[in-house]
């Protein structure tokens, strides 16, 4: 069995993101901890009891972070059932949109609250989180949650809050746009006449390869692409249609621009 390095949890929702962070706290050795989610039946677990609702939570439970994991539109319903727990946890959020004033709204004025958004490799402990601690969170509280989102993958503090709506747009989002480029080269290569399995593997491949090369490199991602790209060769070729001025540069911009903004709405 795994030392004991993580104190006492209690989390709220286990989607793919709560169950993903449980997992990577049960490898680095979690207390006996308390999982809540009305979608998944009441259950034990070796280090988290799961339980329907906020209700059950044992009285003498005490946590040192409330984990909310909620759908951001859930917020506004979900988030007074714990405020109980103000005075002793640190709340961590990972809803996209929901400002520390806003959780504080519904959590209580002097709620310790850190925002943070986590992404989905996270899933591999391989994820990228950024994080910002809102006002009353204690050195040790900060450090606390920096174990919590350690466990699954790289993080990175900001001072400035509203930094964590392009945070959202860009790295929370992020791999649906990998993904989407994987779907392309895919049904690009059958357009090619390449058969549907090959052009799936050198679709998946060609995305994990080239992501586990740019992991290892110091370079920048713009000197990885030139050293792929010889004068006049076919590469040359398709960069000329994919970076023309209509194409991925604008339309990338415009899509971060678009989920930042969507970010920022949902904080109402």
């Amino acid at each position: 069995m795994n030392e004991t390095n993580i104190p006492p949890i209690l989390l709220v929702g286990l989607g793919k993101m709560g169950a993903a962070l449980l997992a990577g706290w049960r490898e680095r050795g979690l207390a006996p901890s308390v999982a809540v989610d009305p979608a998944r039946p009441a259950s034990p677990g070796p280090e988290a009891v799961v339980l329907a609702d906020a209700a059950d939570v044992p009285a003498g439970f005490a946590p040192a972070a409330v984990v909310l994991a909620v759908k951001p539109q859930n917020a506004a319903a979900t988030l007074p059932l714990y405020a109980r727990y103000g005075g002793s946890a640190v709340f961590l959020s990972i809803m996209a949109g929901r400002t520390v004033a806003g959780m504080r709204a519904l959590l209580g004025a002097g709620a310790p609250v850190v925002r943070a958004i986590p992404n989905t490799p996270a899933a591999v402990r391989q994820g990228v989180s950024v994080a910002f601690a809102g006002p009353g969170v204690s050195l040790a509280q900060r450090g606390l949650c920096d174990t919590l989102l350690q466990a699954v993958g790289a993080v990175a503090w900001v001072e400035d809050e509203a930094l964590i709506d392009p945070v959202t747009a860009v790295s929370g989002g992020g791999p649906a746009y990998v993904f989407l480029l994987a779907e392309l080269l895919e049904r690009a290569a059958v357009e090619q006449g390449i058969p549907a399995g090959l052009a799936r593997l050198l679709a998946r491949r060609t995305v994990s390869g080239s992501g586990a090369l740019l992991a290892a490199s110091d370079e920048d991602a713009a000197a990885l692409r030139r050293a792929v790209t010889s004068p006049k060769g076919t590469t040359e070729r398709a960069l000329a249609v994919l970076m023309a001025d209509d194409a991925w540069p604008a339309l990338l911009s415009r899509a971060i621009a678009a989920a930042t903004a969507r970010s920022r709405e949902l904080a109402g």
